[in-house]
């Protein structure tokens, strides 16, 4: 195994790592910064956008360029004019709220939850951005949504509510996207001060979930087992994506701001891109958003 630096772009808030299999490009965001980046999966060719505010994850959109959840609602990104334009605001909007991590379901959905700006009260949501582009609420009270991902047959939703600790596990329903049955898969340790952040799942149905300010990725069995833990050089990790030519490198953004002073190692380090190499698995390609030009 191997933790290389693949590139030095220094997000403020690197969040909402995604492969685009298809195209052989790596997109992430700088949730603070409000920029979208892309880049081919050795850091080169490095290009950014500009988007109207905070944005917490983008989707692939065949023919539309990509589908950005910026802090108000679903945004269309033109990636050729660099255009921003609204397409549905989840109702209500609540200004002291912000869309976060989110990923398009098996079917074309994209599913996205909603975060506390002061991560202190639970008025966050969860979201479902259908093709048609109405959007359907799956659940409310949350503080931090982060880590949406599902199980290589798409009968599991995985979530986590950051402040909670736990990555919860639910029944979930292809046909229809409708989630039920939630029980907990796994509670972060509380020694080092990490939450549940980003997650990824793998083609074996591992679940590689990262616990921000812990600096450690821990690969999860099906069963909430924990069968690997990688410690990165930074203790600020934020997400992961499979990606590469052969599905078989992680990508791991973290955050260059705050600076925090207890966590001295951080310094050159933070906010890089970084890819992990030789880890003997793979992953799936992402789905892209199902819905039309209209």
């Amino acid at each position: 195994m191997e933790i290389s630096v693949l590139a030095d772009v220094k997000p403020l808030l690197g969040e909402g790592p995604l492969w685009d299999a298809e195209a052989g490009r790596l997109y992430f965001v700088d949730a603070l910064g409000r920029r979208v980046f892309r880049c081919t999966e050795h850091g080169a060719e490095m290009r950014a956008w500009t988007v109207p505010s905070r944005v917490g994850a983008v989707a692939l959109w065949d023919g539309q360029g990509l589908v950005a959840a910026l802090a108000d609602g679903f945004w269309r990104l033109d990636l050729e004019s660099g255009a921003c334009d609204l397409l549905v605001r989840p109702d209500p909007v609540n200004a002291n709220t912000a869309l976060n991590d989110g990923k398009v379901d098996p079917m074309g959905r994209f599913v996205c939850g909603s975060m506390d700006l002061g991560e202190e009260h639970p008025t966050g949501a969860l979201w479902r951005l259908e093709p048609d582009r109405t959007v359907t609420c799956l659940g409310q009270g949350i503080i931090c949504s982060n880590g949406p991902c599902w199980s290589p047959d798409g009968s599991v939703f995985y979530f986590a509510d950051s402040f909670t600790g736990e990555i919860g596990a639910w029944d979930h329903d292809p046909a229809t996207g409708e989630i039920s049955g939630r029980r907990t898969f796994y509670t972060v340790p509380d020694e080092r001060g990490g939450a549940p952040d980003g997650a990824t799942v793998d083609e074996e149905g591992a679940v590689w979930s990262v616990a921000v300010f812990d600096g450690r990725i821990r690969r999860l069995s099906p069963e909430g087992e924990v069968l690997r833990e990688i410690e990165m050089p930074v203790r600020k990790v934020t997400s992961v994506a499979w990606g590469g030519a052969g599905l078989d490198r992680l990508f791991v953004t973290s955050m260059a701001e705050p600076p925090l002073p207890r966590y001295p190692g951080d310094g050159q380090l933070r906010g890089s891109l970084f890819v992990i190499d030789g880890l003997g698995v793979r992953g799936r390609p992402e789905p892209r958003f199902a819905g039309g030009l209209s």
